[in-house]
C-alpha cells in the first residue's frame, strides 16, 4: 500500500518516522515478484511477501515528497492506496509529509440536525479551480447560513476535469485541486468558520483510466457487474483485503484530514452477500475511529434501494449509516414543479407524493414501480426525519439531463423560491447545489478529460443512451471537450445584480426561519402534510407553538380556509414585494377561520400568535 504516514489510517501499516525513514507495505498477491522502486536516488529495494500476500519493508534515506513505484514482475506502477499523485494516474506516487499545522484543536464536529449542506465541485466552483480558492468563498457561506460544505469526490482522476466518480487513488486527493496539502488547508479553514466538511467517496467502483488495483490483487469480481464498470469484491474469496483497503481510505480521510462525514457514493451498486457486509464493517469503523478522535464522524450514503435497514441501528438489524439522500422528496417535488413524466419521473404525481415525502420519508415503501416494473421499497417508519437528506438540485439531477440545465432556467423566479422553501423548512438535512441560491445560470452536465480515445468515444455514446428514457431534445454537450467543462464554471458576479442578490436574500431569510423554528440541537420537528386543491399544507410544530405552511404550486391563485380554532400571524411570504415578488397576498395578522388567497408559486408561513 502507501508509505505508512504519522496517524495510519489502519492497523495494517507501520509508520512514517521522520528523519528519512519509511514504511511500505501494498497487499499484492497477483505478481510473482514485486519491489519497491525508488526515484532520486534511483533503486530498487525487494519486498517480502507473508502468507496473506502483504509485502512489506522499511527504507532509510527516504524524505517527504519522495517518488516512488511499485515494480510487478518488470512494469513500473503506482501505489494503489497512494496519498498523491503529482504528475497524474499515470505517474510515481509520492510520499506526503504527515504533519500539518492544525488549528481545529477545538472542533469536535457538529450534531447531524445542525447541519445545512452545500455541494460544491472544486474544479467548477471558481476559476482557479482548487481547494484554495474556494476558502475566500467560506466566509459568504457562513453568512448565508450554510454549516456543512460537502465535497464531490477529489480521489486522484485521470486529467483535470472530471465529475470525480472516475477516480482510482482512493487515498489521494486530485493534484490539479492542490492535492493533499491543499485539502487539508480547506478543511481546516472550514473548521475556523464552524463549518464542516463532507466529503463524497466511491466504494461501488473505480475509474476506466489508471486504475492499477488489477494488477496487484482481486479488488474486482466478474460476479458483478456496476453500471459503471467491474464491481469490487467484497464478499469472494480475498474479500478481507480489498474491504481493508476501502476501510482504511475511509478513515484516512477522517484522521488524516480531517473530514467530518463520508458521502458514499451510490451504495445500492455495491454487491455484497456476507453476513457482516462491507457497509456495516465501514459503518463500525468510522464510527469507532470517531470516538477515539472525540469528534461527531457521519456516514451519509446515496440510495436508490428505500431500503431503511441503511438507516436503522444496528441493534434494531440495521446498518447504522447515520443518513441517506431521498430521491424520492426531490423527484416528487420535481414532477410537481414540472411537467416532466419521462424515466423514473413516470412514478411521480408531484404533490400526492410530496405529502408522503415532505414529513421525512420513502414515497415508495413497496409499492409497484413502473419505471423499474416491479415492486420497490420498504416502509421508513419510524425513521427519524433527520436520517434523510433532501434537495431541489444536486450534481446528479442537474447533469444528468441532456443539457445540465438548473431549475433557475426552468422556472420562474417565484417558482423557485417555492422550491426553496420546500427544501429549506422541510424537517430533514437540507443540501444546497453550489449556485442555486443566487439562481446560477451555469449549466452542469458531465465532463471528463480521458487520453484514450476509444475510452471517451464510449463516454460519448453511453451519455446519449442514458437521456433515451426522457426523450429530451437534441445531443448532449460533448463531455469530452474542455468549452464542456469551463461553461459549468460559476459566475459568483451574478449575486450582486438585481433578482440574483433578492433570491441569495430570501434563502438566507428562509435559512434564519428554519433555525428560528427549529431549536439547534434541539428534537427534529413532527411533520404532517396533506394536499388540498393543488396547495400542500404542512403542520409543525415550533417549541410551544404551532406552524402552518402553505405552498401553492399552481401559476394561478389559490385559497386556503386557515385553521377556526385561533388567529395566526404571517412570519413569511414569498410572494412580498421585500423578496422580489407581485407583494403579499395573505395579510400580516390572520384572523380564526378567515379564507386567506395565496398567490401563484407562494411559500407562506403562518405562526399560532
Amino acid at each position: 500500500m502507501m508509505p505508512v504516514q504519522d496517524h495510519p489510517a489502519g492497523d495494517r501499516q507501520g509508520s512514517f518516522t521522520g528523519g528519512g525513514r519509511c514504511a511500505f507495505c501494498v497487499w499484492a498477491p497477483a505478481p510473482d515478484v514485486i519491489e519497491l522502486h525508488l526515484l532520486s536516488p534511483d533503486r530498487l529495494v525487494p519486498l517480502a511477501r507473508d502468507e496473506a500476500g502483504y509485502a512489506r519493508t522499511t527504507v532509510e534515506g527516504i524524505g517527504a515528497g519522495s517518488l516512488y513505484w511499485y515494480r510487478l514482475d518488470g512494469t513500473d506502477l503506482p501505489d494503489p492506496a497512494s496519498r498523491s499523485q503529482p504528475h497524474g494516474v499515470h505517474g510515481p506516487s509520492q510520499v506526503v509529509d504527515p504533519t500539518f499545522p492544525w488549528t481545529d484543536q477545538g472542533w469536535a464536529g457538529l450534531a447531524l440536525p445542525d447541519y445545512l449542506m452545500y455541494e460544491v465541485h472544486v474544479g467548477t466552483f471558481t476559476d482557479g479551480g482548487t481547494f484554495d480558492d474556494v476558502v475566500p468563498h467560506l466566509d459568504d457561506l457562513a453568512e448565508l447560513g450554510v454549516t456543512a460544505v460537502e465535497l464531490m469526490p477529489v480521489a486522484q482522476f485521470p486529467g483535470t476535469r472530471n465529475w470525480g466518480y472516475d477516480g482510482v487513488f482512493p487515498y489521494a486527493a486530485q493534484e490539479s485541486y492542490g492535492g493533499p496539502a491543499g485539502l487539508r488547508r480547506f478543511v481546516d479553514a472550514c473548521h475556523r468558520r464552524g463549518l464542516a466538511v463532507v466529503l463524497d467517496v466511491v466504494h461501488n467502483h473505480l475509474g476506466p483510466e489508471g486504475n492499477v488495483l488489477a494488477a496487484y490483487g482481486p479488488y474486482f469480481t466478474d460476479r458483478y457487474r456496476t453500471p459503471w464498470g467491474d464491481a469490487l469484491n467484497f464478499d469472494g474469496p480475498h474479500s478481507d483485503e480489498v474491504r481493508a483497503l476501502f476501510i482504511d481510505s475511509a478513515l484516512c480521510w477522517v484522521t488524516d484530514c480531517h473530514i467530518d462525514a463520508l458521502r458514499l457514493d451510490a451504495v445500492h451498486a455495491i454487491v455484497d452477500h456476507s453476513a457482516r457486509t462491507f457497509l456495516d464493517a465501514l459503518a463500525e469503523a468510522v464510527h469507532t475511529r470517531g470516538a477515539a478522535l472525540r469528534r461527531r464522524i457521519y456516514l451519509i450514503a446515496e440510495t436508490t434501494l428505500n431500503d431503511s435497514r441503511l438507516v436503522r441501528p444496528r441493534a434494531a438489524g440495521g446498518t447504522g449509516i447515520d443518513a441517506q439522500w431521498n430521491d424520492d422528496f426531490h423527484h416528487a417535488l420535481h414532477t410537481a414543479l414540472l411537467d416532466e413524466r419521462g424515466g423514473y419521473y413516470q412514478d411521480y404525481a408531484g404533490i400526492p407524493d410530496l405529502v408522503r415525502a415532505f414529513p421525512g420519508a420513502y414515497v415508495y415503501t413497496g409499492q409497484f414501480s413502473a419505471f423499474r416494473q416491479r415492486s420497490h421499497g420498504n416502509s421508513s417508519a419510524g425513521v427519524p426525519p433527520d436520517r434523510f437528506v433532501v434537495f431541489a438540485q444536486n450534481h446528479d439531477q442537474i447533469g444528468n439531463r441532456s443539457r445540465g440545465d438548473r431549475l433557475a432556467d426552468l422556472l420562474p423566479f417565484e417558482a423557485l423560491k417555492l422550491a426553496a422553501g420546500c427544501v429549506l423548512l422541510s424537517p430533514c438535512i437540507p443540501l444546497l447545489f453550489m449556485g442555486e441560491e443566487y439562481g446560477e445560470r451555469a449549466p452542469f452536465p458531465y465532463f471528463v478529460s480521458h487520453t484514450d480515445p476509444a475510452l471517451v468515444d464510449a463516454v460519448r455514446r453511453g451519455r446519449r443512451g442514458e437521456f433515451a428514457a426522457f426523450a429530451w431534445e437534441g445531443d448532449p454537450p460533448d463531455p469530452q471537450a474542455e468549452a464542456t467543462f469551463r461553461r459549468a464554471r460559476l459566475n459568483h458576479h451574478l449575486k450582486d445584480e438585481e433578482g440574483h442578490r433578492t433570491l441569495r436574500q430570501f434563502y438566507r431569510e428562509l435559512i434564519r426561519l428554519r433555525h428560528a423554528i427549529t431549536p439547534r440541537g434541539g428534537p427534529p420537528p413532527r411533520a404532517q402534510a396533506q394536499d388540498r386543491d393543488g396547495v400542500l399544507v404542512v403542520d409543525r410544530t415550533a417549541g410551544a407553538g404551532k406552524l402552518t405552511i402553505l405552498y401553492n404550486f399552481h401559476p394561478r391563485p389559490a385559497e386556503f380556509a386557515v385553521p377556526a380554532h385561533r388567529p395566526w400571524r404571517r412570519l413569511l411570504d414569498s410572494s412580498d414585494a421585500a423578496w422580489g415578488g407581485p407583494g403579499a397576498a395573505v395579510p400580516a395578522d390572520v384572523r380564526a377561520g378567515a379564507m386567506v388567497m395565496l398567490n401563484p408559486y407562494a411559500c407562506v408561513v403562518l405562526v399560532e400568535p
